[in-house]
């Protein structure tokens, strides 16, 4: 069975309490609840990382590179400025989908750039919680 892992970035952990307006009044552990089922319905085994630290999310993509067969990240914040988290995805040479619970092209300038997404296989911005379940269909279908 092929296993995928997702990473949530900074705040994440804040789902259900942080900006409900913005990223919806589900809770990060029924999102990640969701995840795991939509994996599993995907014939995925599924582990969910979170970290609101940059070099912890670098070392998880370091791990990813042996243990799993695809990614799914939402970087967060770090999507629009970290070239580590990019040069990271870049040299594990598997799969990672960018995700995005809001529209990053609409919200604040500075959100428009994602430094991550051309070493990624795709982005999905703007379906809330649905970018995380239509990531991981992403994956079945490149896996």
């Amino acid at each position: 069975m092929k296993k995928i892992l997702v990473i949530h970035g900074p705040n994440l952990n804040l789902l259900g309490e942080r900006e409900p307006g913005v990223y919806g009044s589900d809770t990060f552990e029924s999102i990640n609840n969701e995840i795991v089922e939509r994996a599993k319905a995907n014939s995925f085994e599924c582990d969910v990382f979170q970290s609101n630290h940059e070099g912890a999310i670098i070392d998880k993509l370091h791990e990813a590179r042996n243990m799993y067969d695809g990614v799914v990240l939402n970087a967060g914040a770090y999507t629009h400025y970290s070239y580590a988290i990019r040069d990271a995805i870049s040299a594990i040479k598997i799969p990672v989908v960018e995700v995005h619970m809001s529209n990053i092209h609409t919200r604040e300038e500075f959100r428009h750039i994602s430094v991550i997404s051309p070493v990624c296989v795709g982005q999905i911005a703007g379906f809330g919680k649905a970018s995380y379940l239509l990531g991981v269909d992403a994956l079945a279908e490149i896996l």
